[in-house]
């Protein structure tokens, strides 16, 4: 097995272990494009759930005119959004390691 079609993996599979650090220290040091092109579509990948993540949260600014059972229903909605959200992406990263994998 090649060492470029590995590092891409892991890029991929990064998002257990280092979801940030690991795409760019890679994108970074190698040379490859190939596996310059997989970092940087992984660290997007990973990405993603924290900026969803920052964006609901700052959703919540002090001082807002909203009852508490209403900021309660949107902190569970957001919740289950970005729940799903993180589900997708990291379903999508082991689809994409593997594929890579196996190319």
């Amino acid at each position: 097995m090649e060492v470029k079609k590995i590092i891409s993996s892991l890029c991929y599979f990064s998002v257990f272990f280092a979801p940030f650090l690991f795409p760019v220290i890679v994108y970074f040091v190698t040379d490859e494009y190939d596996v310059k092109r997989h970092a940087k579509a992984s660290f997007i990948s990973h990405l993603i759930p924290a900026l969803t993540f920052l964006l609901f949260f700052l959703a919540f600014i002090p001082g807002m005119p909203l009852s508490g059972d209403l900021i309660f229903g949107w902190f569970v909605i957001m919740m289950v959004v970005f729940g799903i959200l993180s589900l997708i992406i990291t379903i999508w990263n082991i689809v994409k390691g593997i594929k890579v994998l196996l190319s």
